[in-house]
């Protein structure tokens, strides 16, 4: 009777195993949705963001600014393919400071599974991010900086800044380890673009004209519209952070809508109480604003916490980019950091308060009896903020000491770097 129940027993203990890794098979539905995902956010960058930051600079700076998007996007995904990937999400080599499995790609098999996707669609999913992470940054510092000086930059900031932080928080870095949360980028792509864009702004100086000219954007028409497109792309952005085609990828859908929804409210009510005016370019800021604030807790938060989110995003945004700005005169071009830094900063710590253990069981903040998160929150917002505004700084010294410079001629900057750099019009009206 013995045997036999020992045998039933190991019976049952293979029966399960066999199960489990089974269990580990790639899902069509998984997989087709991560493509349509990675499609979405790839939009972002060279069409949303190009449009968005483009249509808020000058006319004669209107296609540089876009090639400043696109060149950031092009430049990181091949850095990512090469190296970015492998430190980014490759084993650990340094105390959960970064990781390395070779260049290229190289250890990674056509076969090879991440989740229920293949690793390959990771790799792809992951590289649009760090493509916007770049991009995102060049609206601190458009109108001024070369653009040779900007690609080289880029590059190499993606493998000293951008790769090592998206190992702490989601390659299994130390803070990941510790239980921070950052479900599709709050620390990682917007707190580090946000800051790494400041730092440059005040690297590199002002425009000549800043502060004496009156400065207005070349069609917020086209604002809006990229505007809009990001809005798009960051269903793909947040729903797709959880690799599934799921009820948590339904959530971050719904969340993601309702939090750039109230951030533009709360940003035109503000705005209508200081200047009497409802501005369309306003509500473009608000809705990225509150889409930065709820990108890192979209897989935690339900609809109430994604409201609230969203409200104060639009509120602290706001007061970034017309208050904080003007009290520290530093010229932030397109305000990265007064929408991306600042927004991105709430919502990191707002994950904290808000995340909901019924939406998903891996997040539970102090709303829900667990204060200790909020701190989590605040130590990853700190180590991040410190570590991005060192490392691009000395990134930054290092490539203006190649380029002989990164700010453009006074001349090239009158001009406009349209005609200076690329030879060409936004506009040939004449």
């Amino acid at each position: 009777m013995k045997k036999r129940l020992l045998a039933f027993f190991a019976f049952f203990s293979f029966s399960s195993q066999l199960l489990a890794n089974e269990s580990v098979e790639l899902n069509s539905g998984d997989t087709a949705w991560m493509i349509v995902a990675t499609a979405f956010v790839m939009l972002m960058t060279p069409a949303g963001l190009a449009l968005f930051y483009g249509g808020m600079t000058r006319s004669k700076n209107m296609l540089n600014t876009m090639a400043m998007s696109i060149g950031g996007y092009i430049v990181a995904g091949l850095v990512w393919v090469i190296c970015g990937f492998s430190i980014a999400f490759g084993s650990d080599v340094l105390g959960g400071v970064i990781g390395f499995d070779g260049l290229f790609l190289s250890n990674i098999a056509i076969g090879d599974l991440e989740g229920t996707i293949p690793k390959l669609l990771f790799v792809a999913f992951q590289m649009t991010f760090a493509g916007i992470t770049l991009a995102i940054i060049s609206g601190s510092v458009i109108e001024r900086i070369k653009f040779g000086t900007w690609l080289i930059f880029g590059a190499i900031w993606i493998v000293v800044v951008y790769a090592p932080i998206a190992h702490w928080v989601w390659g299994g870095g130390f803070l990941g380890e510790k239980g921070v949360l950052d479900f599709a980028g709050g620390t990682v792509v917007h707190i580090n673009s946000g800051v790494a864009g400041l730092v440059l702004a005040i690297m590199l100086g002002k425009r000549s004209d800043y502060g004496k000219v009156a400065i207005f954007p070349s069609s917020i028409t086209f604002a809006m519209i990229g505007a809009i497109l990001l809005w798009f792309g960051w269903f793909g952005f947040n729903g797709g952070s959880g690799l599934s085609a799921d009820a948590i990828a339904a959530n971050a859908l719904l969340v993601t809508n309702v939090a750039a929804s109230t951030a533009a409210i709360g940003w035109l009510l503000v705005e209508y109480i200081m200047y009497k005016k409802i501005t369309i370019l306003g509500m473009a800021s608000g809705i990225v604003a509150g889409l930065v604030g709820i990108t890192p807790a979209a897989g935690f938060v339900d609809v109430f916490g994604a409201s609230v989110i969203g409200l104060v995003a639009g509120v602290v945004a706001f007061y970034g980019v017309n208050k904080l700005k003007k009290v520290f005169k530093y010229d932030d071009s397109l305000d990265a950091f007064g929408i991306h830094g600042i927004a991105g900063i709430w919502g990191a710590i707002a994950t904290g308060i808000f995340a909901n253990p019924n939406i998903n069981p891996d997040g539970k903040g102090l709303l829900y009896g667990n204060p200790f998160q909020v701190w989590l929150q605040v130590e990853s917002v700190i180590v991040t903020i410190i570590y991005t505004a060192v490392a691009t700084a000395i990134v930054f010294k290092v490539v203006s000491l190649i380029t002989k410079g990164g700010k453009v001629k006074a001349d090239e900057e009158q001009q406009g770097l349209d005609e200076a750099v690329h030879g060409e019009r936004a506009f040939n009206l004449r």
